[in-house]
């Protein structure tokens, strides 16, 4: 086909039947042919080393063992359920049911704290009635005896959600376990983190895919090292560990802030930060297997870090302000492209339309800070506002600067700065 298409063109007359010279058209059609033969080329290479590290031909392969640790049966099936596999463990559970149900009432309530509503009895109703519901699945009984007799205790306020629950486990089942054969997932656990330390060996979900993906730690490590001296965007600073000093000058300048009024008496109490709540944001890669060469993707997770507080304040505070700006040229989904393209291509839409995607390499690791920070000053320029929530703009452009140079983490037993 391919053949048939470039005979075809270079059939083509350079004039056409006017007399007119039809050089740059024809130019143009064949650069279009050339790119769209590039292309599918480069997705048939990809295509075949797909193939080649699955076995599986384009099918999502279940898991990717490039690390060629050779695993048992049962620990291959382990594997094959995923990343958001959790097995049946009444006991695990049960330890953690009142950790968890605070951690629901506080994400709750603050929902209702959003709207300006006061929670009251009914989230305390809520979770005292989920507390009970939680008990009663993690001590499921095992005789028929049993379960009709723990049936007319509970309560029947429980039925609608109990029921909800219960079948969702029970059509679980019925698809991936055989509800008569219990299996130690517990101990093929422990064997396999054994097999995977022995072999020096990371095991990671997939960039994109979300399966389980066994590299060796020589392969993340080289990979690392090359992905840090191409970026050059990390600055190493050896085994002193920046955590105390960061702490520190975090609450100092929130303080000197406060002092200056330059933040309220409750904002700088929202925003400072206790030595015991924090920790150091640490790097970690995920694989990138739907490429060749599996490339990895740098994620820094920094939930308890420092600055972390203030970078939730300022989104909290300015999302909204740029959401409102990008509306016209932002999708948020594959049902809303389709809708947009749908609309812009009844007045827009020709014969010599060509679509264009475009990708950032190394998107946030490369933003610069000064640049960045100017760009936030810009937009707020732009909407010409003084204030954002009671903040003054000088004061967020003041807090994003102290977000953006104080990237610290830590990685494989060092310390680097962003």
């Amino acid at each position: 086909m391919t053949n048939e298409i470039k005979r075809i063109i270079d059939g083509f007359p350079n004039e056409n039947d006017d007399g007119f010279d039809a050089e740059a058209g024809c130019a143009a059609f064949k650069q279009y042919h050339e790119l769209r033969d590039k292309r599918f080329n480069l997705e048939t290479d990809q295509s075949i080393y797909f193939l080649d590290i699955t076995g599986r031909g384009f099918l999502a392969p279940a898991i990717i063992n490039q690390a060629n640790i050779k695993l048992t049966e049962q620990e291959h099936q382990l594997l094959k359920l995923g990343p958001r596999f959790i097995f049946d463990d009444p006991k695990t559970a049960s330890r953690r049911r009142t950790t968890e149900l605070a951690t629901l009432k506080r994400k709750l309530e603050a929902r209702f704290f959003e709207k300006k509503v006061s929670p009251g009895r009914p989230v305390e109703q809520f979770i005292a009635e989920l507390d009970v519901l939680l008990q009663n699945l993690h001590n499921i009984p095992t005789t028929k005896k049993q379960i009709k007799s723990n049936k007319i205790q509970t309560n029947k306020s429980f039925d609608t959600l109990s029921s909800i629950i219960q079948s969702s486990q029970s059509s679980q089942s019925q698809t991936n376990i055989r509800p008569r054969k219990k299996k130690n997932y517990g101990r093929i656990v422990k064997r396999l983190k054994y097999k995977i330390h022995l072999a020096n060996t990371v095991l990671r979900k997939t960039d994109k895919s979300k399966v389980f993906h066994l590299g060796t730690v020589d392969h993340y490590q080289k990979k690392s090292e090359e992905y840090m001296e191409k970026t050059k965007a990390y600055q190493c600073l050896g085994v002193a560990d920046p955590l105390p000093d960061l702490i520190q000058r975090t609450n100092k300048y929130l303080l000197d802030l406060r002092l200056a009024k330059w933040i309220t008496q409750k904002q700088y109490e929202q925003l400072s930060i206790k030595p015991n709540e924090v920790e150091l944001a640490h790097l970690y890669y995920l694989p990138k297997a739907h490429k060749p060469g599996t490339p990895l993707r740098p994620i820094i997770s920094g939930l308890k870090h420092p600055t972390i507080k203030i970078s939730k304040f300022l989104d909290d505070l300015l999302r909204p302000l740029f959401d409102q700006m990008a509306l016209n040229s932002t999708v948020t989904s594959g049902f809303d492209l389709v809708k947009q393209l749908r609309q812009w291509s009844r007045n827009h839409l020709k014969q010599e339309t060509l679509f264009c995607t475009i990708d950032v390499t190394d998107l946030y690791t490369m933003v610069p800070q000064i640049e960045g920070v100017l760009s936030l000053k810009k937009m707020l320029d732009q909407l010409k506002l003084k204030q954002v929530g009671g903040l003054k703009v000088e004061t967020i452009i003041r807090l994003s600067r102290l977000v953006m140079t104080n990237n610290y983490f830590s990685y494989n037993g060092q310390f680097y700065h962003q």
